[in-house]
């Protein structure tokens, strides 16, 4: 093993310009790989690990000094992993790379200095000096290009048109997006200093949450939990009919335990898995597209679920751990649902099982199950002990050291100063990206933009709660074509959150005036608005009546209404809806075209071309669009374990039967009009509806099961009697 190892950026949490910057970070890594400078770049990542483990566990700092330093160290690396601009010729890399270096210690030490100054800008009344602005232009002009070396030119476009709009074309702007202005001194203290800023709270989640979930993923790595994952997937599915498809599924979604990053875990099981099913017989478009299904799926599967859960409990005050628990039966139906296409997919090429070397499951156990099972076993249960998950991510590493001395990737003092390296080399994108979209969501803040969008979608959308779940869907693919993962959600949640949290209440508070139940209270509130309140709401009242008043009530009233008549349950669970829905939404620039960074990672895999592939995934990850309409009209994510239960069942069968509607085949094909009604029976039993129409759906799906068995069955019998004769 080398001194200096090679910072691979397959470890970023979404690739963005992957295509982009691939052959600079190449080139500029092989400038300085085995040189005194990848030797410092490598003590950096060692240092800045342990920096982490020391302040989220035993050690207590100041928020903004943690912040600060997280971004100062995050920065230096990053300005040596993206280089500045493509190079030919060694000399012009040399000369790229002393810049980045020196660039990198510049904001760096700005930062810091910057920080220094905190007190003293406070005794001058917020007056910056010469010098503070000096400081505060390096350190939020390096965030901005290092997310532009990083991710691309979107977001820095993005931000730049945020912080001008404050202090310069704002005051221009027509309608509802006018804003007064700001001063330039007031823009750079609070984007540096607020709560929302640069080293605020999306930056504190940088530096705690997310950083000990990744550094824990690396530590799992190397400690040989990803060689078990796919030994395992194979073990368990490898020996059915469509078994690597299986295998793909099952292996994408056990590592998306230990990465929240897409496109990574494309890379570290497609790798595997793709040759697999194309050996087995499945097209090679399809079988990249079902690893890049399945990889999406991993940042859905707790309990890492990419750094969006962190960024979630956050913006809602709902605990980390009530937040992976409820995520995993809705995470359990969308992998189904790929699995489903692989199933359907075997049967319509009468495909065989094909993979009688996969070992068995105790075998698999016995070399390396205690290098997974033990650490996840663990940071579970600490997370239900109540343990706070950065105290439960330390012990978790601890764990894992210990666990792979009882397999052969035995972890001694090299193994884990490499993994400690290793997981700050997978934490750079991520932490300057959540850095720099403080910025964006500073001046969100600051203008009330939020609220104006809020309002925007409320009235686009008609109080239509379907039509805003449209709207805001179209919005994520759109933020996604230039946006990772985690800042679309980020974004999208600061924007549309609040409306779409009031729409799902407003549909709970339509089902109390349809029954007649409204409080006393309430109703007087109501009277603020509409003095014949009292009146309309006396009695029961049909759906559209109640649809049409609430509509006639304004927002304000509104807020006062909910916790009158809506109990605290209720209330909290279309918050966390309303974050699911968007979390889950954004997920989708993984696997649909025009931009599907996972599907073009899988596509290289594979050899295809990589919009086909694109059309495949997002073919087979339909789910993404499915289990929000869910989470927006039923309690799956947190009602009653009767009707979780009930709603998880529907969700599963409805799946199926779409999937086999869309790819005209279940066991047997079906024809035209079986695919209509099968197409029928999975919407009434994905729909918001009564249970009449859901029992009518579930019974035409297993009917048309059944009896395609028995086709099936005959056609294999034909089959059979053909080859004898």
């Amino acid at each position: 093993m080398t001194d200096a190892p090679r910072l691979d950026p397959a470890g970023d949490e979404n690739p963005v310009t992957r295509k982009d910057v691939e052959g600079e970070v190449e080139a500029h890594v092989r400038a300085f790989e085995g040189t005194w400078i990848g030797r410092v770049a490598w003590v950096v990542g060692i240092a800045l690990a342990l920096y982490h483990i020391w302040v989220n566990t035993l050690g207590a700092f100041d928020q903004i000094w943690l912040t600060a330093i997280h971004f100062a160290g995050f920065a230096f690396l990053c300005a040596l992993r993206y280089p500045l601009f493509r190079t030919r010729s060694p000399g012009a890399t040399r000369a790229v790379l002393a810049f980045d270096v020196v660039f990198g210690l510049v904001v760096a030490v700005a930062t810091l200095w910057l920080i220094s100054n905190q007190n003293a800008i406070y005794d001058r009344g917020v007056k910056l000096s010469q010098l503070d602005y000096v400081l505060s232009f390096i350190v939020i002009g390096g965030a901005i290009e290092l997310t532009r070396r990083a991710t691309g030119l979107i977001i820095p476009i993005l931000i730049v048109i945020a912080l001008t709009y404050v202090v310069w074309w704002g005051p221009e702007a027509p309608g509802v997006f006018r804003f007064a202005g700001l001063s330039l001194e007031t823009l750079l203290f609070r984007s540096v200093f607020s709560d929302e800023g640069m080293f605020g709270s999306i930056a504190l989640i940088s530096a705690t949450f997310v950083f000990m979930f990744i550094l824990f993923g690396a530590f799992l790595v190397r400690s040989g939990a990803g060689e078990f994952i796919i030994d395992l997937a194979r073990a368990v599915a490898g020996r059915f009919v469509g078994g690597p498809g299986f295998v793909a599924v099952l292996s994408s979604g056990l590592t998306g335990t230990i990465s929240g990053s897409a496109v990574a875990n494309t890379v570290s099981t497609g790798v595997i898995t793709i040759p697999l099913m194309k050996r087995a017989g499945f097209p090679p478009k399809f079988a990249a597209g079902v690893e890049a299904a399945a990889s999406t799926g991993g940042q859905l599967m707790p309990p890492i679920m990419g750094a969006g859960a962190f960024v979630m409990a956050t913006y809602t005050q709902i605990s980390y751990l009530e937040i992976v628990a409820v995520s995993f039966l809705p995470a359990i139906v969308y992998f189904l649902s790929v699995a489903f296409f692989v199933r359907i997919q075997a049967k319509k090429l009468n495909l065989t099982a094909s993979d009688p070397d996969a070992p068995t499951a105790w075998q698999v156990l016995k070399k390396g199950g205690p290098s997974f099972l033990i650490p996840v076993t663990l940071l579970i249960g600490l997370l239900v002990a109540g343990y706070t998950p950065v105290y439960a991510a330390g012990f978790a590493i601890v764990a894992c050291i210990v666990a792979s001395w009882f397999t052969p990737h035995r972890m001694g003092p090299r193994a884990v100063l490499d993994a400690l390296a290793l997981g700050s080399q997978n934490m750079i994108m991520t932490a300057v990206l959540l850095i720099s979209v403080g910025l964006l969501i500073n001046v969100i803040a600051m203008t009330g933009v939020g609220n104006t969008f809020s309002l925007m979608i409320n009235e686009w959308a008609g109080n239509s709660l379907i039509i805003a779940l449209v709207l805001i869907a179209l919005a994520s693919l759109v933020l996604g074509m230039g946006l990772p993962v985690t800042a679309s959600y980020i974004v999208l949640a600061t924007l549309s959150a609040p409306a779409l949290h009031a729409l799902i209440q407003n549909n709970a508070l339509i089902d109390v005036l349809v029954t007649g139940g409204v409080p006393e209270a309430a109703r007087m509130t109501m009277m603020l608005a509409d003095p014949n309140a009292m009146t309309a709401l006396a009695a029961p009242m049909s759906r559209e009546a109640a649809s049409a008043f609430i509509a006639s009530m304004p927002p304000e009233v509104l807020t006062l209404v909910y916790p009158q008549v809506l109990d605290p349950v209720t209330v909290k669970l279309a918050l966390l809806s309303a974050h699911m829905i968007i979390f889950w939404l954004s997920q989708d620039s993984n696997v649909t075209p025009p931009v599907c960074l996972t599907a073009f990672a899988a596509a290289a895999i594979a050899k295809t071309p990589p919009m086909a592939t694109g059309v495949v995934s997002w073919k087979v990850a339909k789910g993404i669009y499915l289990m929000p309409i869910l989470f927006a009209y039923t309690a799956f994510l947190g009602g009653p374990p009767l009707e979780v239960a009930h709603v998880f069942v529907i969700a599963v069968v409805g799946v199926y039967a779409l999937g086999a509607a869309i790819e005209g085949h279940m066991e047997a094909p079906l024809g035209w009009p079986m695919r209509l009604l099968l197409f029928a029976a999975g919407v009434a039993l994905i729909w918001p509806n009564n249970t009449i129409v859901e029992s009518v759906g579930a019974v035409g799906v297993i009917a048309i099961f059944a009896w395609n068995v028995r086709a099936d069955r005959k056609r294999q019998k034909a089959r059979v009697a053909a080859a004898a004769s």
